[in-house]
């Protein structure tokens, strides 16, 4: 079997990382303040302390991957264990301590391993990248499509188990751990200690990373672009339910909004390859923020139209899925062949959104009179909730529109 033969395993991976990402942030919160009565308040602070020990762990897990590339196969194992393990605690177990304790306990083990996974999981693409001959963006398409179907099943899995399940994500913490199985299956032969054509002249340490201005906006991208699709993500279920006022619709919603990246993924990369990336990723954004500003019309029954923004919004984050890993990883083959330690740095940018989204979004809807569960909402709850929604990504969206078009690239660089 050829190189190329063997990315749908990284596709496959990837489902299996996104799986324990975004859906994370979109079911855990809500089914803590049903399940246990905890706050909104009390979670993010949760997430957020989370997400600052992150500042420090990210950049040690990418040394940490570094250093043990030739026992990395080992290493990623043990990860994909603690990473299963965690999401059972986190859903299928009844919290033997105070339920808050329980989801910081659980959280910290599933975003550790998840974050040595994908550290490991990028750097080992721009091995294989490498060694298909510029490869980045056709790898990036299987990695980042299949990262969206994981991301479609776990959006809606729970939603779909009400119906045959008392306690729905029971099935849904076992269902990952089938997934977990079937991910390490399929990349068990890909691990390898390999290197990159400029490895021997490169130094050690993400610091490289930083001191290029290149990489350097390209980071700064990631960090202001990911923020909308955090903000979103984090209030999605909110805003269905409340706004909407379109109860039992979540699920399907979900599911059109990530089915919409994923089958959207490989026709960007399709285009940025006879295009430009940065190009193509540009139209993406744009794509997006007229899509929020029109999602901050709607209001309660405008379900259809909802759906047509989560097509558009979706197509969207297919875009930014897609071409924004695939411009980093290019330019890390050239300036940081030890891309472990450079992607503990990527990490942390991107999983910084979400924790960003969640501290400052739901205390502050929390303090607009806004109570989850609840089916009458102040008037001034609800539109606090549509500009959180939508209005804050279509700012943050042109911020990075506008990074994006000042950054320099050579396009022949990123295809």
């Amino acid at each position: 079997m050829t190189r190329a033969q063997l990315l749908p395993s990284y596709g496959l991976f990837a489902a299996m990382l996104a799986a324990a990402g975004l859906p994370i942030y979109i079911h855990a919160p809500k089914f803590y303040v049903d399940e246990y009565g905890l706050s909104l308040t009390a979670l993010a602070s949760v997430l957020f302390v989370l997400r600052l020990v992150d500042v420090v762990q990210d950049p040690l897990l990418g040394w940490l991957s570094e250093k043990t590339r030739s026992v990395r196969g080992a290493m990623v194992s043990v990860a994909v264990i603690i990473l299963g393990l965690s999401m059972w605690g986190l859903f299928a177990v009844v919290p033997p301590i105070p339920a808050l304790w329980w989801f910081a306990l659980t959280l910290g083990g599933l975003f550790s391993s998840f974050s040595f996974l994908t550290i490991s999981f990028y750097a080992q693409g721009v091995v294989k990248a490498d060694a298909m001959g510029a490869g980045h963006v056709r790898l990036a398409t299987w990695r980042e499509t299949g990262g969206l179907l994981g991301v479609c099943v776990a959006a809606i899995t729970p939603t779909v188990l009400m119906g045959f399940m008392g306690r729905p994500f029971v099935g849904f913490a076992l269902g990952f751990a089938v997934l977990c199985l079937a991910g390490w299956g399929s990349m068990r032969n890909e691990w390898s200690a390999g290197k990159t054509e400029n490895e021997a002249a490169t130094p050690i340490g993400f610091t490289v990373v930083l001191k290029d201005p290149i990489a350097r906006r390209l980071l700064t991208v990631a960090l202001v672009n990911a923020t909308p699709v955090a903000v979103s993500s984090t209030l999605f279920l909110f805003f269905v339910e409340s706004r909407l006022d379109a109860l039992g619709w979540e699920g399907p919603l979900l599911l059109l909004f990530f089915l919409s990246a994923a089958i959207s993924a490989p026709l960007w990369g399709f285009m940025a390859q006879r295009v430009s990336p940065k190009t193509t990723l540009l139209a993406g954004m744009v794509l997006a923020v007229v899509t929020f500003a029109g999602a901050l019309l709607l209001g309660s029954g405008d379900v259809a139209l909802f759906a047509v923004v989560c097509i558009a919004s979706g197509a969207a984050l297919g875009a930014d899925m897609t071409l924004l890993p695939a411009l980093f990883a290019r330019r890390l083959s050239k300036i940081a062949p030890h891309a472990g330690q450079a992607f503990g740095v990527w990490s942390f940018v991107t999983k910084f959104t979400l924790a960003f989204a969640a501290v400052a979004l739901l205390p502050l809807l929390e303090q607009s009179g806004f109570v989850a569960g609840q089916i009458a909402q102040p008037d001034q709850a609800l539109w606090v909730l549509s500009y959180l929604y939508a209005g804050v990504p279509c700012v943050l969206k042109l911020v990075a529109i506008f990074l994006l078009w000042r950054t320099n690239l050579t396009e022949d660089d990123a295809k």
